[in-house]
């Protein structure tokens, strides 16, 4: 063989001969493999002790996966990689966790969760939600499986045929303890405006989500369960926010009634899945206890982590959303869920804007609105036990944008006759189905030198902001102080809520990058534990 080294190919066949074929006589447990390969003795192995484990129940079979090829494997390794003895056995030992593993993928087959009795759906007419009957559960005994199958491994008893034993498991409630325990576990107000558009759209949004049930484990959309905000449905072109100018958009307004589902949900110990703020402070409720929703853009979402199906009620009536949890207490009895915010800053209104005024002097410029501050609040999660106060973590952080001043000038280098200028900007309502998703900025805050608060009393005259100042008992009231930007502290005491220890906030809300989804944008990507288990 050209280029070979003297001695290599004596060193290659010994090599080979080695790692191919035993000379010597060895057994493994009673099965000769004197002159085989390695994969020739893997196979006469696994012929006499072939594999063929099963589980059964009733009438259903589960395979049992191959606990010994890599056993197998690591004893022809140490045979044919030294010097190997005349006797071997199979080592059956270790395989507890593979054998536990095993058990617990046959319980994941014949496992039944026993439902409690509880609500099933709601009838409208009557406006109650209809109660089911309990339903017993199945468990495998897992403990006992893992034995049994550890046991046939000693014996090398590879295809043995084990019986699985599955317990009947009972609900903790009947339906009838169910009526007793289902009670109201938590409840949240908002005020409206005096704008019956946006009026209209609460209270569809509202109507939409009214008697939903959830069942333990299920997550709610408000996208999905409301649905696209058109005007076949009938919601209204209301004010809201497309970067960063005030536009009329079909469906403006539900954003309230999202953010009084996130605060009922969260007093109730529900876990909150997917939230976010809006770009600009909201009038309704506390800045920082807010979430936006748009069709195909931002969603709230929140999951039913009890052990039981819970309800929505949400109703509009006379310039107030009232939505309550209907279900079994979720908290402890004494504890409470509630958000406290507090605004750690202001921040700089962003640069001015111009606008064309060829009526004026080149060289002057006007003021057409002042503009507003944004602002930076800090949201804590205050679990309390009666009075005395669990624990005040905070929540999330929240940045809310402000609103740039806007300028008037000249720069054609001429005036023009002082007649009335059609404004350019101004909404035609033909085209107010076009404009924008309605989540990006739903109950806005008007900018400096745009008029008073719309959102409640106003205190502040001309020029002031909409501020949204959570009151004792939740319902937010919309107060307008005088000038400039404003300073909120939140008031909301711990509200009343029946129920569940102390838990340790877990679930993200994010507030995304501005998209197309989401005109006038939003604040930076920030994470928010939410309550729950």
């Amino acid at each position: 063989m050209g280029g070979e080294k003297p001695g290599e190919e004596s060193q290659t066949e010994t090599s080979s001969v080695s790692e191919t074929e035993l000379l010597k006589e060895v057994m493994v447990d009673g099965v000769n493999i004197t002159g085989m390969s390695k994969e020739e003795a893997k196979a006469a192995i696994l012929e006499n002790y072939p594999w063929a484990m099963t589980v059964t129940w009733q009438e259903e079979t589960y395979e049992v996966m191959d606990l010994m090829a890599g056993k197998v494997d690591e004893l022809l390794t140490e045979i044919y990689s030294g010097e190997p003895g005349e006797k071997y056995s199979l080592d059956t030992n270790g395989l507890e966790e593979a054998a536990a593993a095993e058990a617990a993928k046959a319980a994941a087959k014949w496992d039944k969760v026993a439902k409690n009795g509880s609500i099933s759906s709601y009838d409208k007419e009557t406006d109650q939600f209809l109660f089911t009957g309990a339903e017993k559960g199945q468990a495998l005994d897992q403990e006992k499986l893992t034995k049994d199958i550890l046991g046939a491994l000693k014996k090398k008893d590879f295809d043995a045929k084990l019986t699985a034993s599955v317990d009947p498991v009972d609900p903790e409630f009947s339906e009838e303890t169910a009526k007793e325990k289902y009670k109201t576990i938590s409840s949240f107000t908002t005020k409206t405006t005096s704008n019956s558009k946006r009026n209209t759209n609460v209270k569809l949004s509202a109507e939409a989500i009214n008697g939903t049930v959830l069942q333990p484990g299920e997550e709610f959309s408000f996208n999905e369960t409301v649905g696209q905000r058109t005007e076949a449905k009938g919601y209204k072109g209301a004010a809201a926010y497309n970067n960063g100018e005030v536009v009329e958009e079909i469906g403006g307004g539900v954003c309230q009634t999202s953010s009084t589902l996130y605060n009922a949900v969260l007093k109730a110990g529900l876990k909150t899945t997917k939230r976010q703020s809006h770009t600009y402070e909201p009038s309704y409720v506390t800045p920082g206890t807010d979430a936006t929703v748009s069709w195909n853009g931002p969603d709230y979402r929140f999951v039913n982590n009890s052990s039981a199906a819970i309800g929505i009620r949400a109703k509009y009536s006379d310039q107030t959303i009232t939505i309550s949890i209907y279900g079994v207490p979720v908290l402890e009895e004494g504890v409470t869920y509630s958000l406290k915010s507090k605004k750690l800053k202001d921040l700089d209104p962003p640069a001015p804007t111009y606008e064309e005024d060829p009526t004026l002097e080149p060289g002057v410029e006007k003021q057409k609105s002042g503009g507003s501050r944004g602002s930076y609040w800090e949201t804590r999660l205050v679990v309390k036990k009666g009075e005395e106060i669990i624990s005040q973590d905070v929540d999330h952080v929240v940045t809310y944008k402000g609103h740039a001043p806007v300028v008037l000038r000249n720069t054609s280098g001429s005036v023009a006759p002082t007649e009335s200028v059609p404004d350019e900007n101004a909404i035609n309502p033909s085209e107010a189905s076009s404009i924008a998703p309605e989540g990006a900025g739903d109950g806005f805050t008007r900018p400096l030198g745009q008029g008073t608060g719309s959102g409640g009393t106003s205190s502040g005259g001309p020029g002031a902001n909409d501020q949204g100042v959570s009151n004792p008992g939740g319902n937010a009231v919309g107060e307008a102080p005088g000038g400039g930007s404003t300073t909120v502290t939140p008031t909301t005491p711990a509200q009343p809520a029946p129920t569940t220890a102390p838990q340790t906030p877990t679930t993200a809300a994010v507030q995304s990058v501005p998209t197309e989804a989401e005109p006038g944008g939003n604040v930076p990507p920030m994470v928010a534990p939410m309550p729950g288990n």
